[in-house]
Order: structure tokens, then sequence, then C-alpha cells
């Protein structure tokens, strides 16, 4: 299966292990409770999705990678200690609790979250002393004398022996505790990710073009060349903080994250192409529906591979302003909550001074962001939230007067301003969302290109976020027009007819 296949899989089965009886217990005993187990490449995003998992059923999350463990670190060290035995003290051994036991009772102290998520990575490469070990862990969730924690679950990970070298396969009997998934690159599941989570257009419409360089695993002379999603993804953060300081992307750039020749080779070659159509065209003019007749000729009469570039550029920039629009909505939103439960703190005290009140919610904001972050569980989503709300109110605290208080009645005021810059924010998004529709619709009209812009929408999740709760009649209508179905035969047999080298 693909990732979002197994990511789908692996949420039913933890929220089915954290399921309740009437009387508060976990309805699966721990022992029924099989670890998942994740079977796939390098590089495809296993420890991704247990990550993304954990943020949103907002649960705690500890990970660990097997290979560095022996049987000491896992099980605890020995010590000796006195017991009594038929009145006859005995000298016996007795062990420390394992380190990763010990980090998951940290967890809870630390986020204060009964459940969570215990992920063990390479599991598979564990040492042979450790390997009897592991099997009474699968199914009892113990290292030696200490279990995991009730309400924390077992999520596993390994690479098939092909991929490394300390990899080995398990016997017959640890397969039985385990709930195996195997899964496989897959560019469909990881284009929807990739929409949603804001990777760069020259990334998103170079594969596009190139699927089959998507994913690469292969055996040379020369040693093993490999492209995998995870380098994509590290390339586009790499591609957007080098855009922003002005540093050269280059062959040299791109070969330390596309560690095959021919696919960093021709992505630089897209990549300076994809340069100059970003230049050439006035994205800002096109959302902002005042491009003239001259870019819409332009494209009319583009090649292929810069049409596909064209409408890159145009939803990444669609997708800022609307994941703009959504974020700010979503602060204002989560502040809301917060000053109504102050509100109803303070009775009939609206008068009264609540800057103390405001500096707490503030620290309290700060301190998730810096635990949740330490614990690798900090969707963007939730920073953005947090960090917001915390820069509203001390823009709040701010407008007191030296020496004075802050009212809750001023408060209000104050909120209600920030609040009014939103309808801003949204009229601008959906400005953004016409003037794209009307450039497509009148260099292209309804062919594979409005395809394209109405697909990237549709699995853009703070789009269809803001194209449900504010409208979007262009969308509708076009996505009625095109029968909305997966990009066709048609489109891919183009793009496999682009000779990038050609250019």
């Amino acid at each position: 299966m693909d990732i979002r296949q197994a990511k789908e899989q692996i949420k039913n089965a933890m929220t089915a292990y954290f399921s309740k009886d009437g009387f508060g217990n976990y309805r699966l005993p721990i022992e029924q409770q099989r670890p998942v187990f994740l079977m796939g490449a390098p590089g495809i995003g296993k420890t991704a999705i247990i990550k993304q998992i954990a943020q949103e059923l907002e649960v705690g999350f500890v990970s660990y990678s097997m290979t560095h463990h022996t049987r000491q670190s896992a099980l605890g060290l020995p010590f000796i200690t006195k017991r009594t035995y038929g009145g006859v003290e005995y000298d016996v051994s007795e062990y420390t609790m394992s380190e990763i036991i010990a980090a998951v009772y940290d967890e809870i102290e630390r986020s204060g979250k009964s459940e969570g998520i215990l992920f063990l990575d390479e599991i598979n490469c564990v040492s042979e002393t450790l390997n009897p070990a592991m099997l009474q862990f699968l199914q009892y969730k113990e290292f030696g004398r200490h279990r995991v924690p009730d309400g924390w679950i077992v999520v596993t990970a390994g690479n098939p022996a092909e991929y490394n070298r300390t990899a080995r396969d398990f016997d017959i009997a640890t397969w039985d505790r385990l709930k195996r998934i195997d899964v496989e690159p897959d560019f469909d599941a990881w284009h929807a990710y990739a929409v949603g989570a804001g990777v760069h257009p020259a990334v998103l419409t170079y594969l596009d073009i190139e699927r089959d360089h998507f994913y690469r695993m292969e055996t040379t002379v020369d040693g093993v060349s490999f492209v995998t999603a995870r380098g994509w993804d590290d390339l586009s953060s790499m591609l957007k903080l080098a855009e922003e300081q002005d540093i050269a992307v280059d062959d040299l750039l791109v070969s330390q994250y596309l560690q095959d020749e021919t696919v960093s080779r021709r992505f630089s070659a897209y990549y300076a192409l994809f340069t100059k159509y970003r230049s050439d065209y006035q994205v800002d003019l096109i959302l902002s529906g005042e491009a003239g007749q001259d870019l819409v000729e332009r494209a009319r009469e583009a090649s292929f591979d810069e049409r596909v570039s064209l409408i890159g550029l145009i939803t990444d920039a669609l997708d800022q302003a609307v994941r703009a629009a959504v974020l700010e909505e979503k602060a204002i939103g989560f502040l809301h909550g917060k000053l109504v439960e102050l509100r109803d703190g303070l009775g009939d005290g609206a008068a009264a001074d609540v800057s103390r009140e405001l500096s707490g919610i503030a620290a309290a904001l700060s301190e998730t962001v810096r635990s949740e972050r330490a614990a690798g569980v900090l969707s963007s989503e939730r920073y953005f939230v947090y960090e917001r709300s915390v820069q509203m109110i001390d823009g709040f605290m701010g407008d007191a007067p030296r020496g004075e208080g802050l009212s809750f009645d001023r408060v209000r005021e104050l909120f209600a301003q920030t609040a009014e810059g939103l309808d801003g924010r949204i009229a601008e998004a959906s400005r953004a969302l016409e003037g794209a529709f009307g450039f497509v619709d009148a260099a292209f009209g309804d062919d594979q290109e409005m395809l394209m812009l109405v697909t990237d929408l549709s699995v853009s999740r703070y789009g269809m976020e803001f194209i449900n709760g504010h409208g979007c009649d262009a969308y509708f209508e076009h996505n009625k027009a095109l029968r909305f179905y997966e990009r066709g035969n048609d489109l891919a047999q183009r793009i496999g007819r682009i000779d990038l080298e050609g250019e």
C-alpha cells in the first residue's frame, strides 16, 4: 500500500487501541495490542506519518532508533539488592529501568499526556543479544521488569534487507506478534501531501513531468545512487531558504539532496527554466486580475512544460494566500476562545486589570510551543496559532498606558480591531482565486491546465478549507465541468513527450 493508506490503517489501529469501556479501562488488553510494523524502503515518510498521527490524535510521542541500543541500554543495568526468603537474606540481581521506558515516563511528566505513541525505528536491526528480549517486548510491552505505561501504544518500523546491511528477517514467532504493513513509494500519495505541505513548486512541477524520478534506488559500479521522497522534501526546504537568502542553486547544491547524477542534472536544468518562467510571468498581476492580454497570449502559445511550470507558480501563490487567511482565522478563533474563558472568570469585573491573566495565557502558550517542539509533535499549524496568539496578546499589553492597568473592555476593543483585519485577508484570498481562475480560463479554457489547477486546489488542505468556508464560484463551476478525476492518460502522454535537455 502507499504511505497515505498506511497512515489511515495506523490511525485506525491507534483509535481502536485507545478506546475504553464504561469503567474507563482500555478495551483491548495490552497483550493483544499488536505493535504496528511499517516495512518500507528508506526515505518514504514512515517516521513522518507516525508524528502526524500523534499530532492529529493529540497524544504524546517518543521516538527511538534501535540500531544503537545494546542489551544494557534497552533492558537496564544490573545491580545487587537484598531480599529475604524464608527468614534468610540473599543478594539478588535486579535491573535499572530501561532508557526507553524511562523516556516515556519523562514525556508523560513533561507533557502531561497519559496516552501516546512509542515509536521504535529500525527494529529489525537490533543486536543478536537483544533479540530475545524484543520478542517479550512486542507481546507484553516489557523490557526486563519494566513495562510501557498503559495508554502508550508501540509502533515500529524497519527497512527491507536490500536497503540495510544489518537488517534481518524475523521468525514466525515474532511476525505473529506484529501488525505488518508493507509500504511502497507512490507519487500520487506523496503529491497530495506535498501540495498541502507547501513543497516548492519547482519540485512539484518537475515531478509532474518526470514521475519516474520521484523515487529511485540503483546499485551501479560506482556505488548506490538514489532519490527518495525525503530528499525531495529536504531539497524543497533548502530551495526556499536559498531564494530568501540569495544563495545560488546549482547542480552542486542539488546533488547533495538528489544523489542520482541523472536526476540531479535534469532537475538543475529544469530549475533554471523555472526561475526564468517566474521572472517572465508576473503572478501577482495574475492573482490580482490585472494580467495583460500579452501574458494570456504568451501562456496560450507556451510549450507544455512552460504551462506546467506556470500552473505550479499560480497554485503556489494561491496556496500562500489562502493559507495565510485560514491560519489567521484559526488564530483569531483560538484567542477568542481564550478571551471568552477569561471573561467568564471575571464575572462583572470587566473594568478590572487583566494584565496578569493575559501574561499567564501568553506564558502558557509559549511553554506549550517549547514542550511540543521538544517532543517533535508541534505541527506548523499549531505553531502559528500559538505564536500568533502570543503576538496579539503582546500587542494588547503594549496598548496599556505606562503605569496603568488594562481592562477587559479595552482588550475586547483591541481584539475587534484585529479581527477586522481578517476580513481584508479573506477578501485578498478570494480575489486571488478569482484572478487565477480568470487567467487560466482565458488562456486555456477547460483544458488540462484548468484540470491541474482544480486538482491541486482539491488536494490542498487550506485551499479546500477556505473554499468550503468562504466559497469560490469559479472552482465549483470548473470542478463540475471537468468532472473532477485523477490526471488522465492524455496528460501523462503529453508529459512523457517533454525533453528538458532540449530546452
